[in-house]
């Protein structure tokens, strides 16, 4: 019995242990992961009048397999006949083996026929269908044509020399119009066909509908046609006097009072290329023309182009400005001799006698004296340091002809005050023309990037002129206030300097608003305004050795407040312009990047200028675990050739106007074309993706490009080192000592802590109380 009842109990425990292994054995199986084909998306696929499919995509498959099994699916012959698009409303593409990779999980698809085969359907209905359905196949072809493998498809097919034919022959009129020149520049933006292909009838027809002001046009045709002669001018080899001689300028500044934001844009954008084209005559009368038109409705492309217009007008006076005083020059003695004429031959003011006298005396040399050249025996000296150059005496003989009391009034001033406190008017002419041209930039090359204009160089024929002319005056006035002298030259233009771009930086819309500006600024005003900078920049830049001490111990804390706010900037997204892999600048195209709230994933897509996308609009993603390494400027993938490129581009927009200049005058011009700021706003995150090995960017100025090299530095792992993060951490510390030392206001804090005092000779402490 003992030993009967030990057998069945260990055959218990042995069923027992058994039971236990193959629960435990079960249950490792069930909590074993599955494996994934990182390879396999499942996505939805949609036809019309077909019920949609819910497939597995393998991204190692052929799409012709693909597109086979959905056939199947749904009973089509002959699947040759079908392609794949995506169906979201920014990109309606044709899906390749190059863009297959842009699909993911989720993606819904949709089911068309393919490219060639549309293309082929458009190219019939436009040669044998009735006018309805050549409208309607324009507006399609219109659409379709943004995408590069249609475009190819239907150049292939003859189709762009068909719609050229059509808007040659001037068959095609209101929408079917619109369409045709809108299908015509989408299929030209790919750069498949060069632009010398347009023949003299085609760039008259298009430049009859820009000039028709007669008639009411679709703002579609407008819009295309200006497009159109915009990418002419600039993209061909010899076309710009076909369109320069077709496009009068009166007709086409008649575009920039339209109430269409896109038509004021693209005029715009023509004159800009037809500016730069033109000659030096040419460019002055388009100048004056310009100046009295107004631009409304500013967006951020529109306020780059009028930085770019702005900016060749003012390159107007380059020559000037780079020319030395000949002193063969007859015609620059004469404007000398002007100068002190009007200045001291004035009738009946009791000077004739002085006038007589100094031509007794011999010569004009005390005129000169008192007119304040440097060199009073020969004044013309005075204008042989470039720049100012022949500018400096146009623009002092403009302000004696045209603001002739305000002259007059500046010179008998300073020749009747004693010699020490005396403002020397030619000198300082020189030295404040000198001045404006380095405020103004005069010279410089437009930067890709570049917003910044300035409206009131638009409402006068001579803007810089009248520039120096206020500006004149408030220097003569500034030097009184400060009651310089002749050693105080250097002094008196650092204040005139801060005056005027603090007044600039207000964008006065006139010039009279710009001098009522400047009349605010005086050199008191100036004066406390730098003694506040002066003030609050000695507080944060002190170097007592208690204050840096406590700067050590609370600068882990805004660091990380810092970054928080980086990161903030991540999440709310930025909209970037896209460049293309030359990084040459798509005009209005745009994309929107983000960071998710839980900052592990990146979410990124196309846009328009105005939009934000939310994550959910934005229907590609890049997890922040893949990226490798964050590179900057001329490393990035999109940037290793941007200088050839902008060298390349300069001397073939230019070759017109040098061949007609002198090249000792110009080539400091040619030679500064190749510094372009696109490169130091670039970045790019490179990736351990065979697929995609790096997200290129270029940041619309330098705060934004700071704020996200920062980001993602942070996010990296690795110390933020943008000049925001510096300027940032100096104004945060500042804020935080003062707040810190409100209570220890008024007292002095050494520099360094006092010495601790020397032992005691006893320590005999002690009291007894009695």
């Amino acid at each position: 019995m003992y030993i009967e009842g030990n057998v069945k109990s260990f055959k218990r425990k042995q069923v027992v242990k058994l039971s236990i292994s193959y629960v435990h054995m079960n249950t490792k199986v069930l909590k074993m992961p599955a494996i994934k084909d990182a390879n396999i998306v499942k996505i939805a696929v949609e036809m019309t009048g077909q019920n949609p499919q819910l497939i597995e995509f393998n991204q190692k498959q052929p799409l012709a397999a693909t597109i086979q099994e959905l056939c199947n699916g749904w009973g089509l012959s002959d699947p040759d006949q079908y392609a794949l698009q995506f169906s979201e409303n920014n990109n309606q593409n044709y899906i390749t083996e190059k863009n297959r990779n842009e699909i993911k999980n989720g993606s819904v698809l949709r089911l068309n026929l393919s490219p060639s085969t549309t293309a082929h359907d458009i190219l019939q209905k436009l040669n044998t269908g009735t006018n309805d359905e050549k409208t309607k196949s324009l507006e399609k072809l219109s659409k379709l044509s943004v995408d590069m493998t249609f475009a190819l498809e239907f150049i292939n097919k003859q189709g762009l020399a068909l719609i050229i034919s059509m808007i040659e022959g001037g068959k095609c009129k209101g929408d079917m119009l619109a369409y045709s020149l809108m299908a015509f520049v989408e299929l030209m933006d790919h750069g498949i066909v060069s632009w010398d292909i347009l023949e003299v009838p085609f760039i008259n027809k298009v430049a009859s509908y820009v000039n028709n002001q007669a008639v009411a046009q679709d703002a579609k045709i407008i819009q295309a046609s200006l497009s159109i002669l915009e990418n002419i001018v600039l993209n061909s080899s010899g076309k710009y006097g076909l369109v320069e001689k077709e496009v009068t300028f009166p007709n086409l500044v008649m575009h920039l009072q339209s109430h269409n934001p896109v038509i004021q844009l693209n005029a715009i954008a023509l004159i800009n290329a037809l500016f730069l084209k033109a000659d030096i005559v040419k460019r002055k009368a388009v100048s004056a023309t310009l100046c009295s038109k107004q631009v409304r409705n500013v967006g951020a492309e529109m306020a780059h182009q009028l930085y770019v217009l702005q900016n060749l007008m003012l390159a107007l006076l380059e020559q000037r400005m780079n020319l030395k005083m000949d002193p063969q020059d007859q015609d620059a003695h004469d404007k000398i001799k002007e100068l002190r004429r009007i200045a001291f031959d004035t009738d009946g003011s009791g000077f004739g006698g002085e006038v007589t006298a100094r031509r007794q005396l011999g010569g004009f040399a005390k005129d000169y004296k008192k007119l304040g050249f440097k060199y009073d025996i020969n004044p013309a000296l005075d204008f042989t340091e470039t720049p100012p150059g022949m500018l400096a005496l146009d623009c002092m003989v403009y302000f004696a002809r045209n603001h002739t009391e305000s002259y007059t009034k500046v010179v008998l001033e300073n020749s009747c005050r004693a010699d020490e406190h005396e403002c020397p008017y030619g000198r300082t002419s020189v030295e404040l023309c000198k001045l404006i041209c380095e405020v103004l930039r005069i010279g410089d090359p437009p930067s890709e990037q570049g917003q910044n204009y300035h409206p009131m160089f638009f409402t006068h024929d001579h803007p810089v002129e009248e520039f120096f002319c206020i500006c004149i005056v408030l220097l003569n006035k500034t030097w009184k206030e400060m009651r310089a002298t002749i050693e105080d030259f250097v002094k008196v233009f650092s204040v005139v300097r801060e005056q005027i771009t603090r007044a600039l930086a207000t964008q006065p819309t006139g010039l009279d608003k710009f001098r009522a500006k400047l009349q605010l600024l005086t050199y008191s005003e100036i004066t406390n305004l730098w003694q506040q900078e002066r003030t609050s920049r000695e507080e944060w830049e002190s170097h007592a050795r208690p204050i840096v001490e406590l700067k050590e111990q609370i600068t882990p804390e805004i660091m990380e407040l810092i970054q928080q706010q980086r990161l903030g900037f991540l999440v709310e997204g930025t909209r970037f312009t896209k460049y293309s892999m030359r990084g040459q600048r798509i005009k209005d195209k745009f994309w929107y990047v983000r960071l998710s709230p839980n900052h592990k994933v990146f979410h990124y897509g196309d846009c328009d200028e105005k939009s934000v996308p939310t994550l959910e609009e934005l229907p590609n993603k890049l997890a922040v675990v893949d990226i490798k390494t964050l590179v900057t400027g001329k490393e990035c993938p999109h940037m290793k050739d941007v200088r050839s490129e902008i060298h390349r581009y300069t001397l073939y927009t230019f070759q017109y106007y040098l061949l007609a200049q002198e090249c000792q005058t110009y080539g400091p011009l040619v030679a500064s074309m190749g510094r372009k700021t696109t490169h130091q706003l670039a970045f790019s995150l490179t990736l351990d993706s065979v697929e995609v090995t790096s997200l290129d960017f270029v940041a619309p100025d330098e705060q934004v490009f700071d704020y996200w090299t920062d980001g993602i530095n942070a996010l990296l792992g690795n110390k933020m080192t943008s000049k925001e993060t510096e300027n940032d951490l100096e104004t945060l510390l500042s804020m935080d000592i003062k707040l810190r030392l409100l209570d220890a206001e008024g007292v002095d804090i050494p520099q360094d802590p006092p010495p601790i005092p020397a032992d005691p000779p006893n320590y005999d402490f002690c009291y007894e109380l009695k």
